[in-house]
């Protein structure tokens, strides 16, 4: 199928049983669906609910977090649907596809034009060398060398060597030799040699050989040899070096608050396995 201006696809999610707030139970394919409780306001609430184009708030629900939740496609009237900020609302609705997250987003992309320019939640894009690539929240976007990746909210970006690699809040960024991975709130971070990798607090980053290691409050921020490490409020820095004696490397420790390390500041080691700070 394919939308015209008449209508509009609408991406949503429910429990794995089909049904949302309340107990609703939402039909199979090709069955019309209407909320009966209806009213024509700009308040969440009476009417069935979903983000237009796939875009949207994806944490105005919760059901994404089932393993085997069901994402559902509509065929909304346009003219019926009232914006709410990060989600829309309808009174009634066509079901044209049930399945996965991925599956959903595959195919609100491939029948519905205006999805092309937007952040499409769930969606998963593979890219090749030095081109780029932007999903919405909770999809994956993986870029070849050199390349841009993108993930929204708890999505997860790869980028190959000399690439950049960013997630949202609790996503997972990765980046090859040279690059750099970014990562929100809880993310994960990790560059390769050279690399700069970057998470939120309580998240951990981790760069390569001579990388640069950044980590918020709590996190965790871990480089390999002649790298550098930054951390938080409460944070763990580890740094590694090689020990000619024992002719293996060694991961050095420092904790932000203990021995004088400090948070929000640039360490490395000197020769000695000991953590100094960075002189800019």
């Amino acid at each position: 199928m394919s939308t015209n201006n008449e209508t509009s696809l609408v991406l949503r999610v429910c429990a794995p049983d089909m049904t949302s707030r309340n107990g609703f139970k939402w039909p199979g394919v090709g069955e019309s669906v209407s909320a009966p409780d209806w009213k024509a306001n700009s308040e969440c609430g009476e009417g069935l609910h979903g983000w237009l184009y796939g875009q949207g708030d994806h944490g105005c629900v919760d059901y994404w977090q089932q393993p085997e939740a069901k994402w559902l496609v509509l065929e909304v009237r346009s003219a019926d649907i009232i914006m709410l900020g990060g989600k829309c609302k309808f009174p009634s609705a066509v079901v044209r596809f049930v399945g996965t997250k991925s599956e959903a987003a595959d195919y609100i992309v491939a029948n519905e034009p205006r999805a092309a320019s937007v952040d499409v939640i769930g969606l998963v894009r593979l890219v090749g060398d030095k081109q780029s690539t932007l999903v919405g929240a909770l999809g994956t976007a993986t870029a070849g060398n050199y390349g841009t990746a993108t993930a929204g909210n708890y999505g997860t970006a790869t980028a190959g060597e000399g690439g950049t690699a960013t997630a949202g809040e609790g996503g997972t960024a990765t980046a090859g030799e040279g690059g750099t991975a970014t990562a929100g709130y809880r993310g994960t971070a990790t560059a390769g040699n050279y690399g700069t990798a970057t998470a939120g607090n309580y998240g951990t980053a981790t760069a390569g050989n001579y990388g640069t290691a950044t980590a918020g409050e709590g996190g965790t921020a871990t480089a390999g040899e002649g790298g550098t490490a930054t951390a938080g409020e409460g944070g763990e820095l580890r740094i590694q070096q090689w020990d000619a004696k024992s002719d293996r490397y060694r991961t050095r420790i420092g904790y932000v608050g203990e021995d004088g390390i400090k948070a929000e500041t640039k360490y490395q080691l000197d020769d000695a396995g000991k953590f100094v700070e960075v002189q800019s």
